[in-house]
């Protein structure tokens, strides 16, 4: 098999994968990942034990146990810039051999969970709300530099997108679904919708502080689409790369959302930390009994 390249696969002298410093034994078949490295104590509280921390850079990672289940949280950083970053070296670290450089014969598919926050952009969803992204709508322009297989409902869906933002100048929507097996079993009881990722938090999101918007009424051309009974829900800046990357990868992707704003009504929540913490017992009360 053809060897990867040392500047294309960059391995740390210690063995370890680049950015995320990991070996290839550190990483569960269960990936949690988060935004913000602080919130990963506040999901590895919930283990039983934890079997190792490590981190570089914004990128840090803890492995541990909940009763026999193995499961691994790490930290992206914020945006699709990260995601394809760390993505890629997780996929690394499972099928690929570092010694040979070769592509493992048999791949492994790892099951990745995003918890995060969100602001709301339908005036039904009120801060507090834990969301599944059904679809991920990316804004961004990460997923241009891949190929992609979409299935027939995605293509029809991610066609209607581009016809509904066209308007918007330089934008070219991509979109993939969420695993329907995740998306089935963590999903259950939760609010469901298309999650719009952006490649900003101010003016890429619709905000306006002192530098101006070039696009006028952001908020109202997002949350006015619907096709199918399909409707964006809310506004992050991740969930579609994890979704697209994932699937071009072979791994199998979700994303759940702790509503912290209401884009419609101009708030933020009061109680931040309760929202995501909701969140995070959620998605790990279904972690337990999930036997794909």
């Amino acid at each position: 098999m053809e060897k990867i390249s040392e500047a294309d696969l960059v391995i740390n002298p210690d063995g370890s994968i680049y950015h995320l410093n990991l070996l290839p034994e550190d990483i569960a078949d269960t990936v949690i990942t988060v935004g913000d490295p602080e919130r990963i104590p506040a999901i590895t509280k919930h283990f039983d034990r934890i079997e190792f921390k490590k981190g570089k850079r914004e990128f840090l990672t803890q492995t541990g146990y909940i009763g026999s289940k193995r499961i691994t949280v790490l930290s992206t950083g914020i945006g699709t810039d990260n995601i394809d970053i760390v993505i890629n070296e997780l996929d690394a670290l499972v099928n690929i051999d570092f010694k040979t450089r070769t592509v493992n014969e048999t791949l492994k598919s790892l099951n990745i969970i995003r918890i995060g926050t969100s602001g709301a952009v339908q005036p039904d969803l009120p801060m507090g709300t834990i969301l599944a992204s059904s679809f991920g709508l990316g804004l961004d322009a990460l997923m241009h530099y891949y190929k992609q297989d979409n299935t027939a409902a995605e293509k029809d869906l991610l066609d209607a997108a581009k016809a509904h933002f066209s308007e918007i100048k330089g934008v070219l929507p991509y979109l993939t679904a969420a695993d329907p097996g995740l998306l089935n079993h963590f999903g259950s009881g939760m609010e469901k919708g298309i999650t719009v990722t952006a490649p900003g938090f101010y003016a890429p999101q619709g905000r306006q502080v002192r530098a101006k918007s070039t696009i006028s009424g952001f908020i109202s051309t997002i949350n006015s689409f619907n096709y199918q009974n399909q409707r964006i829900t809310n506004l992050e800046m991740e969930t579609a790369g994890i979704y697209a990357l994932a699937k071009v990868l072979g791994h199998k992707a979700l994303s759940v959302n702790g509503i912290l704003a209401s884009r419609v009504n101009y708030q933020f929540s009061k109680n931040p930390d309760q929202v995501v913490d909701a969140a995070i017992q959620m998605v790990l009360e279904k972690l337990i009994d999930y036997n794909p």
